[in-house]
C-alpha cells in the first residue's frame, strides 16, 4: 500500500518516469514503442528471447520508417531508441519501475500468475496495470497485496495510431491511481475514457458482437467476407470491416474473448462455429498468414 506521504505528492506526472511492459507481442511492442516515443524510460520484458528480438526489430524498423516519412523528428526517434531496453528477466525489468503494463495473452490464470510475481518484485509505489480487453481487473488485483494500485488500461491495435485507452478501475482501485494513469494516457497522446468494470467493458462488448454476427452471416452465405466488410465500412462508416479487424486482432485471441464473455454474459456471446473452426484449422488471421482473408502475398 502507498503511505499517506506518497499519496499526497502523487499529483504530478513526474512520478511516472519508468514504464515496464510485460509481453513482446503485438500489443506489448506497440505500447513500448508509443511510451518510448512519448519520453518515458521503457523496459520491454518477455520470457522468450525470440519474442524480444522480434519486438526490437519491429520497434526500430517502425521508428526508422516514421523518421524517414517525417512523422517523427530525427532527434525524437533517436531519444526513443535510447529510452528503450529489453530483457527476459522479470526482476530486472521491474526493479526500478513506476508503472507496469502487462500485455500477456487473455488468459485469466496467466494474468493472475504474472500479477503475483509483479507484486513481489516491483517497488511498493509501482502501479500495476493490465492491458485486458475483457477481463476483471478486480479479480486480477485480488492476487496482489496492493489492489488499490491495480487498474486496467485497454489499448487498441495498432497502438501508435489508435487514440483510445479504456481505463477500468477495479473494486479497490484508488482515485490516485486512476488520476495518474489518466495523466500517463494524456502524455502518450491518447484519449482516455473511464469505464465501470463489467465484462468486455465498452468496446470489446460491441466489437465482439459485431464481429461474431459478421462471422455468422458469412457462415450462412448472406454475403462474401469482402462484401460484409465493405457494407460496414461504406454503409456504417466503420474504418475497418469486422472480419478484417478480427484477422488483425488474431482469431485465437478473439475466440478467447468470446469464450470469456459467453461464460460471463450468456448466450448472445456464444462464439460463431466458423470462428471455432478457423482457429482449429490454424487460420488465425494476419499472424498466421490466413484468416478470413489471405495475407500470404501481402
Amino acid at each position: 500500500m502507498w503511505n499517506n506521504e506518497y499519496k499526497s505528492i502523487l499529483g504530478g506526472l513526474r512520478m511516472i518516469n519508468h514504464i515496464t511492459v510485460i509481453g513482446g507481442g503485438t500489443m506489448g511492442r506497440g505500447i513500448a514503442y508509443t511510451a518510448a516515443l512519448a519520453g518515458f524510460e521503457v523496459t520491454l520484458q518477455d520470457i522468450s528471447n525470440e519474442a524480444i528480438e522480434n519486438a526490437r526489430e519491429y520497434i526500430e524498423t517502425l521508428l526508422n520508417k516514421n523518421v524517414e516519412k517525417g512523422y517523427v523528428q530525427l532527434e525524437q526517434g533517436t531519444d526513443a531508441k535510447k529510452n528503450l531496453s529489453y530483457t527476459t528477466e522479470l526482476s530486472e525489468a521491474v526493479s526500478q519501475t513506476d508503472l507496469v503494463i502487462e500485455a500477456a495473452l487473455e488468459i485469466m490464470e496467466l494474468k493472475i500468475n504474472i500479477f503475483k510475481q509483479l507484486d513481489e518484485l516491483a517497488p511498493a509505489h509501482a502501479i500495476l496495470a493490465t492491458n485486458t480487453s475483457t477481463m476483471s481487473p478486480t479479480e486480477i488485483a485480488a492476487a496482489t497485496g496492493r489492489p488499490d494500485q491495480c487498474i486496467a488500461m485497454h489499448f487498441f491495435n495498432p497502438v501508435h495510431r489508435m487514440k483510445l485507452i479504456e481505463i477500468i478501475r477495479g473494486l479497490d482501485t484508488s482515485d490516485s491511481t486512476v488520476e495518474v494513469v489518466k495523466q500517463v494516457a494524456e502524455k502518450l497522446g491518447k484519449v482516455a475514457v473511464e469505464v465501470n468494470e463489467f465484462p468486455g467493458f465498452v468496446t470489446s462488448r460491441m466489437n465482439c458482437l459485431i464481429g461474431n454476427e459478421a462471422m455468422n452471416m458469412l457462415m450462412e452465405g448472406v454475403a462474401s467476407a469482402e462484401d460484409i466488410d465493405k457494407a460496414l465500412k461504406y454503409g456504417l462508416n466503420h474504418p475497418m470491416g469486422p472480419l478484417e479487424l478480427a484477422d488483425l486482432v488474431g482469431l485465437d485471441s478473439r475466440l478467447r474473448n468470446m469464450e470469456y464473455l459467453y461464460h460471463q454474459l450468456g448466450e448472445k456471446y456464444r462464439p460463431s462455429p466458423m470462428l471455432v473452426k478457423y482457429v482449429k484449422a490454424g487460420r488465425l488471421g494476419r499472424k498466421s498468414g490466413r484468416g478470413f482473408f489471405d495475407y500470404t502475398n501481402k
